[in-house]
């Protein structure tokens, strides 16, 4: 009979505490405000510097503050063991490139390096590939030692038909061969994560990014299918096979590791780096490091933000620790509600990405004709 009280009154107490704990439930807290900490305990590896030095191959310096950062950017370099740093900043619009490379060389000499950026504006003049290609050359004298092309190309950039100028348009040609001639890399960015080509709506696993920027959402008539613009970016690759080209983010399609490296078998002429991509790397760890592992020699290193020590403390422990579950935003936005484990590479692995990548595209180099 005793037991039979006891039970009762711990079955009361839990039906009076249950409209508390449903009262707590039931506020005010919103889906983007949620901010869980993780209650796991498990190892935290803090490394300080790369095992190897690093040429960071996909940053922004001209874009992140005024030029004259560029002290600040060196002395986190310094800080984080980054040897050289590439500014994807070089535009050809109204020849901020110059500017751009005096200021990078006077502050930082060879350790940061300029790419040359075309002028997308210009697409309906006469001979704009050319135009642009000779411009490509003053600015290899000077010191750019790559092209960059940012993903309007393919996707929002229209002329004056009114049409989305393809990746594969024959006006960007004699830019490609420009830079097979000169022995130069084309970092290019065509499209962005399978997430912004879908609706957004409670399916969207990148949900709070595109809500934080509903810009970055590409769905709906009025833009090019992911697959479209990468097609099109493929037939580059394949009609220009003398000129090296290095996908960024993970060549825009890290969600299918299996299709990247269909890529990389099918076009000699293409890399890929990691930058801004480690959140989608870090979920799929064996996968991941299984792929660069088996294309070791066609992976480099990027972050894709200005130099930060932390930051790249972050994809240093990516790259070479077991960690388990652990954040990758280090005060960038989040791309996911998901965490990140470490691939712990081999050192031969490790120092491909690093830096000897990076030095055998660079070694391509052919120079620039004297005017």
């Amino acid at each position: 009979m005793v037991f039979f009280r006891t039970r009762f009154r711990l079955m009361l107490a839990g039906l009076l505490a249950l409209p508390l704990a449903l009262m707590a439930q039931t506020g005010d807290l919103k889906l983007l405000d949620w901010r869980p900490v993780s209650q796991l305990v498990v190892r935290q590896t803090d490394v300080l510097k790369p095992k190897f030095p690093v040429i960071d191959i996909h940053n922004h310096l001209g874009w992140w503050g005024s030029l004259d950062s560029t002290r600040r950017y060196l002395e986190e370099m310094d800080k984080a063991g980054v040897w050289k740093c590439i500014s994807l900043d070089g535009l050809s619009k109204d020849d901020f490139f110059k500017e751009h490379i005096r200021v990078s060389h006077s502050i930082a000499g060879e350790r940061i390096v300029v790419f040359f950026v075309p002028d997308y504006s210009r697409i309906d003049e006469p001979d704009f590939g050319n135009k642009e290609a000779k411009k490509l050359e003053e600015a290899v004298r000077m010191g750019a030692r790559g092209l960059k092309i940012y993903k309007a190309l393919g996707l929002t950039l229209r002329d004056k038909s009114g049409r989305v100028v393809p990746v594969d348009d024959p006006r960007f040609d004699p830019i490609w061969a420009k830079c097979g001639e000169l022995g130069i890399p084309v970092m290019i960015h065509v499209s962005d994560p399978k997430a912004f080509f879908t609706p957004v709506d409670k399916y969207n696993e990148r949900y709070d990014e595109l809500g934080a920027h509903p810009d970055w959402a590409f769905y709906g008539d009025e833009f090019p299918s992911k697959e479209e613009v990468l097609a099109q970016r493929n037939r580059v690759f394949a009609r220009h096979p003398k000129t090296v080209f290095i996908g960024a983010h993970m060549g825009t399609l890290p969600e299918e590791l299996h299709q990247v490296a269909m890529w990389l078998e099918s076009y000699p002429n293409f890399y890929v780096d990691i930058d801004a991509r480690i959140a989608e790397l870090g979920r799929q760890p064996v996968t991941a490091r299984k792929f660069m592992i088996d294309y070791q020699d066609r992976v480099l290193f990027g972050v894709d933000s200005p130099p930060n020590a932390e930051l790249y403390k972050i994809y240093y422990r990516f790259l070479e620790t077991d960690d388990e579950y652990f954040d990758y935003s280090a005060g960038l936005f989040n791309q996911g509600r998901w965490r990140i484990y470490g691939l712990h590479l081999p050192d031969e692995v490790l120092e491909k990405i690093y830096n000897k990548n990076a030095l055998k595209i660079f070694a391509m180099f052919k120079g620039a004709a004297k005017k």
